[in-house]
């Protein structure tokens, strides 16, 4: 298999926040098969598209800032994180680089929120304090349980040894690390996982007939975080790098006379 080029943005205009985050998800697609190619955020379209055309797929990681709410037609909350528009330009580039040439897209807590917010889905500004701490932080590896619809892709890459099933869904336990989440499924996005306690959506994916190309999945929780120790963390790194290796570019239409 070759080693398809990942293109994985600086998480965050705040250098301390990203030099400890950015070498974690580099790593996971690494060990995986990839080459995680740096996007620096704030340097012209043009230069960030050119980078970008020669990657196979993007992953779009966490960050300590929030989706800027009136992209999804609400005013911030006082408990909402300022936005970062460096970081939200350089996510809708290659969302929408992506989603032209089919590649495959991984995202992750913030970059499934924005992947979200992109396809015209809104966004739960505050999760209210309730049975499930959903703000756990890195220092808890395991902070609540998800289910995860077995019917979809992420509870096929998820079938591992390791996970329970009880209902018809898939009950793998996850970190978490975040105070949003999705409150409407973007255009052709469709929940497949989310906590069983409190109904908070931790999942998005391409709909059957959804946009873009095959492998379109964001997940809550941050399994770059869980790599060495999780089965379901690795086969999600490995599944999505696979399918980047795989991805081959959409043939142009000729020009019509």
């Amino acid at each position: 298999m070759i080693r398809p080029r990942i293109a994985l943005p600086i998480p965050s205009t705040d250098p301390e926040y990203s030099s400890q985050a950015w070498h974690q998800y580099a790593s996971a697609i690494e060990r995986s098969g990839g080459e995680a190619v740096e996007v620096p955020l704030g340097e012209p379209p043009a230069a960030t598209a050119r980078l970008i055309a020669g990657c196979q797929g993007i992953l779009l990681p966490g960050s300590g800032a929030d989706v800027n709410p009136q992209k999804y037609g609400q005013e911030p909350v006082a408990e909402c994180a300022p936005a970062d528009l460096a970081r939200e330009n350089v996510d809708e580039l290659l969302l929408q680089d992506a989603h032209n040439m089919g590649k495959p897209i991984f995202t992750i807590c913030f970059g499934t929120q924005m992947l979200n917010v992109w396809r015209g889905g809104t966004l739960v500004q505050h999760l209210t304090a309730g049975a499930v701490n959903h703000k756990a932080g890195r220092k808890v590896p395991i902070a609540h349980i998800v289910a995860v619809e077995s019917d979809s892709l992420l509870g096929e890459i998820a079938s591992v040894d390791e996970i329970t099933e009880r209902d018809g869904s898939l009950l793998l336990p996850v970190n978490s690390s975040h105070h949003q989440a999705i409150a409407t499924a973007g255009d052709g996005l469709r929940v497949t996982a989310h906590t069983p306690e409190d109904g908070v959506v931790e999942a998005i994916e391409n709909a059957p007939d959804g946009l873009g190309g095959n492998f379109v999945v964001g997940v809550q929780w941050h399994p770059e975080r869980t790599f060495d120790d999780s089965a379901v963390s690795k086969a999600l790194f490995a599944r999505f790098v696979a399918e980047a290796a795989a991805w081959v570019p959409r043939p142009t239409s000729p020009p019509t006379i």
